[in-house]
Order: C-alpha cells, then structure tokens, then sequence
C-alpha cells in the first residue's frame, strides 16, 4: 500500500481561505481524487491564471457550473465568491446572465440557490434592481450594446443575411439577450462578456458561439491572456474536451503571435 498523499501546502491555504472551517467528506472516502483535485484546482492551475483576479475568476467559474449544471458545486464555490468579496448584486447578476445562453429551465434552479445561500448569509431579498431599460427602450438601447460588443458591420450582416420568417429571432436576439441583460447594471459589460465566454466553453455544443465571443471579449478590451486564464480555470471543472474545443475556438480567433511553426519533414 502507497503513503497516504496530501494536497500541496498552495492547495491547503487557497481551500482555508475559500472554505474556512469546511472539512469534505470526500477527503474522507475518496482522499486520492480529492488530492489530485485540490492540487490541480487550487495550485496547479492557479498558478497559470495570474491575468485573472481572484473575484473574476470565482465568477467566470460560477457561470461555467450553471452551464453544466453543477449545483452542489455552484453552492460551494458561491459561498467562496462571497468570501473573496463578490458581492450579493454581482452573484445574482451573474445568475441573470445566464438565462439567455443556459435557458431558464436551468438556471432557475441556480437561482434557488443562490437566493438561500444569500439569505443564510443574512442578506435581504428583493436586492435593488439592476434593470436599466423599459419595453419601450429595450430594442434601441439593446441593438446599441449590441452593436458595441458583436461590431456594427456583424449585427447589420446577421439581420440581412436572417430569413423574413427568422427575423424576429434576432430581434429577440437585441431586446432580450441584450436589451435586458446586458443593459443592466451590477456587473460590467466586460466582465459580462467573460461570463458569457465561460459559459459557452462549459456548455459544449457552442463553438461557432464560444468564436463569436472570443471576438467579442476583444472588442470590450479582454485580451487573450485574460480568456486563456479563463479557461485554465475552468479546466478542473468542466474537463479537457470542453476546454480544448474553447481553445481551438481562442486560436482561430485570437491566434498568438508566438505559436511555434510546425517543422517539415526532410523530403
């Protein structure tokens, strides 16, 4: 029989400082896994994601655990984002950016959660609201952060090129995805970019989606060293083929300009 094996010094402080006073029973039944997680989660990794703030990060794994529809995991790492400083307006926004990429048949079940982690934690609900658009203003002031964050030239392409009878999907796509959310306050639009950018890598299933935003996270001023932190991030959490299709999606849209080149064989 192998020496039991311990997370690393780096993993046990990071797990402290995120879940003080939190023993897992998993460190009891399956102490291998455990250790090869907290290592790989909370030193490994961490130590390739320093364009990433430690906030930012909690939140883009937040977005990425209600894509895969992860709630026991989403509760614990809540209950860290708080901890770190996430604010109760920054969680429930991160849960409302999700709807128009995870479904509200999903994320309602997020929200539950949130909202009994939050009022365990003494916090009053309703929150103040965030909504900064009306039904008479969505459209236009939708189709205008639209604009900013897609480009003007991509967003007059994608009306163009719609069907007449699919027209109204992009206009549901200006007034609702972003005349309601990405209007609202609580959370900025980068930063909002960068949830929806965890979100779409952890659904899978969304390349073309995972690309358009890659570009889109540039056009808010994200960089690709902020989306490749992302992803190192998540990789723990949602696996290698997830990560390295976001990846793949990350290269072909903001390729590196120091990408080895590929060697020849001598004829």
């Amino acid at each position: 029989m192998t020496a039991a094996r311990k997370p690393s010094t780096a993993a046990t402080a990071a797990h402290e400082r995120l879940f003080p006073g939190h023993v897992s029973t998993l460190a009891v039944t399956d102490p291998e896994l455990i250790e090869y997680f907290d290592n790989f989660a909370f030193d490994e990794t961490l130590r390739r994601t320093g364009d990433l703030d430690e906030r930012t990060r909690l939140m883009t794994q937040l977005a990425a655990m209600i894509a895969v529809g992860a709630v026991a995991e989403y509760r614990m790492i809540l209950g860290a984002a708080l901890t770190v400083g996430v604010t109760p307006v920054e969680a429930k926004e991160i849960v409302y950016q999700a709807v128009p990429y995870a479904g509200t048949a999903r994320v309602f079940d997020f929200l539950h959660a949130t909202n009994e982690v939050l009022t365990d934690r003494g916090v009053e609900l309703p929150l103040d609201g965030q909504s900064t658009t009306g039904p008479d203003t969505r459209m236009e002031q939708g189709l205008a952060v639209q604009k900013r964050i897609v480009g003007e030239k991509a967003v007059d392409s994608m009306y163009a090129n719609a069907p007449a009878d699919e027209q109204h999907i992009q206009r549901f796509l200006s007034g609702n995805c972003f005349g309601d959310h990405y209007t609202r306050t609580g959370i900025d639009v980068p930063t909002r970019e960068l949830l929806t950018f965890a979100m779409l890598a952890a659904l899978g299933g969304a390349d073309a989606q995972v690309k358009g935003h890659v570009a889109a996270n540039l056009n808010v001023g994200n960089t690709r060293a902020t989306l490749l932190a992302v992803l190192t991030g998540l990789l723990p959490f949602i696996g290698y083929p997830r990560t390295l299709n976001a990846l793949a999606a990350l290269d072909a849209a903001a390729p590196t300009a120091t990408a080895p080149t590929a060697k020849k064989d001598n004829a």
